[in-house]
């Protein structure tokens, strides 16, 4: 048998764990790795969201990102024939 880590949880977080399982028909290992996935994500997220922010606050930054974006704008049409 493979050697699991141990992480302590409070009590109350094991309680709703052992209800979240119960409720679900999923084990309790189930159920906290899709919520550290789920909470890795919305982290990933939150990022990218406070770096866009800070993107879109300074003018500089901000106009070479449209800047780029028109030059993207061309390539919509790459490889297509004209009607």
């Amino acid at each position: 048998m493979t050697n699991m880590p141990t992480t302590r949880i409070s009590t109350p977080a094991h309680r709703i764990l052992q209800e979240l399982a119960r409720q679900s028909g999923r084990s309790m290992q189930e159920i906290l790795d899709a919520a550290i996935e789920t909470y890795r994500r919305q982290r990933f997220l939150q990022e990218a969201a406070e770096a866009f922010a800070a993107m879109k606050a300074d003018p500089k930054a901000w106009k070479a990102e449209q800047e780029e974006r028109g030059l993207w704008d061309n390539t919509l049409t790459d490889g297509q024939r004209k009607r």
